[in-house]
């Protein structure tokens, strides 16, 4: 089963890279985020005819969420993160697919450092933790995939130097991810690419992507009961240099049966 995560920048906009991509990739489960459209403008019509099912939570101009699946039945769960009820971003949905259970998140970026956007991080990331541990303490096979907004570690980025004080790169968030990776979370792409250089994302100015100058941001992360069952996983970044595309790549994972 092939598992794919894709921050695509404005669904509509950038459908045609989308389709292209779900054409050539062929993934079982796609996780996107950013999708930048209301509810009711999300392209069903255009997902369907690629041979996939949807479920998403659209937001006007901003944020949104969406789980793509191609043969299997999907039984949402949530699509709202639980534990505060006035946060009305749409940064999370939650469903069953072949009894796994699919968290699609896009964790709020931050951004400027210090101020209200990190402080909403950081709380946001707390709820996100809550549930995470409840996964685990039921034992479930369960993955938390999306765009994390989150620079794990200093070989995570292009330059680590420059981002020190980026909400993206601060002390509190990587310490918060590390500590998903304590509760047995296990990193998808660095358990097959321990020591290599991986980026997920290029800004679109300086020549970013031609001087692969990257960070990596879109996770995928494995319960420790799947675990066991990665086999394969990697990044488009091919994607990344079609016209028109996002400034992700999608990040993808293969788990045996």
């Amino acid at each position: 089963m092939k598992i794919a995560t894709y921050n695509v920048n404005g669904i509509n906009g950038r459908l045609p890279v989308l389709l292209r991509w779900l054409a050539e990739a062929q993934p079982d489960i796609v996780c996107l985020q950013e999708l930048k459209c209301p509810q009711e403008k999300f392209p069903i019509e255009e997902i369907n005819g690629a041979g996939y099912q949807a479920i998403w939570k659209g937001q006007k101009s901003w944020n949104g969420v969406a789980i793509l699946s191609k043969g299997y039945e999907i039984k949402e769960v949530q699509n709202s993160l639980p534990g505060d009820p006035d946060d009305v971003q749409s940064r999370y949905i939650e469903a069953i697919i072949n009894q796994t259970v699919i968290c699609c998140l896009y964790l709020p970026n931050g951004n400027p450092y210090p101020g209200e956007k990190f402080e909403y991080k950081l709380s946001w990331i707390k709820r996100f933790k809550r549930r995470t541990n409840q996964l685990i303490k039921m034992e479930l096979p369960a993955i938390l995939i999306g765009d994390f907004n989150i620079i794990p570690t200093e070989k995570d980025v292009h330059k680590p130097e420059k981002w020190e004080d980026d909400a993206l790169f601060r002390t509190e968030v990587r310490k918060a991810y590390k500590d998903l990776e304590k509760k047995g979370w296990l990193d998808s792409i660095r358990k097959i690419y321990p020591d290599e250089t991986v980026y997920t994302f290029w800004d679109y100015m300086y020549k970013s992507y031609e001087r692969n100058a990257g960070i990596r941001l879109d996770h995928i992360l494995l319960s420790p009961y799947l675990s066991p069952k990665l086999s394969k996983a990697g990044v488009d970044e091919h994607v990344r240099g079609w016209e028109k595309s996002s400034d992700h790549a999608p990040v993808w994972i293969e788990l045996k049966k």
